[in-house]
């Protein structure tokens, strides 16, 4: 699929071929097709990069110049707000006044943005460059909504894990709601992982643009590189403080399931222990030797009842009073 705008006064409006003149300031290419991609190429005279070639992931491959044209792709995230978030190249091509985007997906800032450069003031001092700095900084306010959201969940799971651990409940179901409770960090530190990647990438784009292109005779293009820059530095701190946080969550929670696993083989080894006196006192009167002087009297059958009770009371009531359990 292929949209053009252009602009008209103080908004984007669809290019029309018939009445407009000059070349659209943005051409926005979404899965394209050979057809979309050749039309593109010939109004430009630049080589629009396939998906493969987007997903590469040497800087050289990302950013780079070519015949007079500046090419920029950066990894960009979709689906955020489902449980299958995705992460997808995302391509800009700034040519003169033009701007080309190759993607292909529909991350929501795009369509915000879009839908904001197409009313009366959304977009008054319109240009290829702007749009994509505009484009960038939607989808770092998207990041920033995601990180905030990812934020706050993980201190649900915070809580979760640590009530979980002092609920006086089966070992058996506390343990349960603790490996799900490792389900769920997991897809917590998925999605961050993928936040990281785009907030770098974002980075990198940035940077790479503000030394390459001469923004220093606009102030407002290049307050926003500086500002986009800011975001995404912080934005990464952030990020990476969750990370520590996801991780030190992981590492509780494996150590409270290692706990309640203890607790259950150590039950297991004192009653082994406990058990293990009686069942010697029972083998002993087991033995068929003739001459055993107990096994004639009247009361060697109750004897050796509380002879072996006696032997599991006594490690019992040790194993009590050294704390043990």
């Amino acid at each position: 699929m292929l949209r053009i705008y252009t602009r008209t006064e103080d908004k984007l409006v669809p290019f029309d071929a018939e009445k407009s003149t000059g070349l659209p300031i943005w051409l926005d290419l979404i899965s394209p097709n050979d057809e979309d991609v050749s039309r593109v190429e010939g109004l430009l005279g630049v080589d629009v990069p396939s998906r493969a070639e987007m997903e590469e992931i040497e800087l050289s491959a990302r950013l780079y110049a070519e015949a007079g044209a500046t090419f920029m792709t950066l990894t960009g995230l979709a689906n955020l707000d489902t449980e299958a978030p995705i992460k997808t190249p995302i391509t800009f091509i700034l040519k003169g006044n033009t701007l080309v985007t190759v993607r292909y997906s529909e991350p929501k800032p795009f369509l915000a943005y879009t839908n904001r450069a197409q009313k009366p003031n959304g977009s008054p001092h319109c240009s290829g460059e702007e749009i994509m700095l505009g484009l960038i900084e939607a989808m770092i306010d998207r990041t920033a909504d995601a990180l905030e959201r990812l934020g706050n969940e993980t201190d649900v799971l915070s809580r979760s894990v640590f009530m979980t651990a002092q609920a006086k409940t089966k070992a058996s179901t506390k343990t349960h709601d603790l490996e799900n409770v490792i389900s769920l960090i997991g897809l917590k530190a998925e999605l961050l992982t993928m936040i990281q990647e785009s907030l770098v990438s974002v980075s990198r784009l940035v940077a790479y643009y503000a030394a390459t292109e001469d923004t220093s005779d606009d102030k407002e293009s290049k307050h926003l590189v500086r500002l986009i820059q800011r975001d995404a530095n912080s934005l990464g701190e952030h990020a990476r403080a969750l990370s520590a946080r996801l991780g030190f969550l992981l590492d509780a929670t494996l150590g409270a399931i290692n706990l309640e696993q203890n607790q259950i083989i150590k039950i297991f080894s004192v009653a082994a222990v406990v058990f293990l006196p009686p069942t010697l006192v029972a083998s002993i009167y087991g033995m068929n030797y003739d001459f055993m002087p107990e096994l004639q009297w009247s009361f060697g059958y109750p004897f050796a009842l509380g002879l072996m009770v006696l032997s599991a009371a006594v490690p019992f009531l040790y194993f009590k009073r050294k704390g043990w359990l």
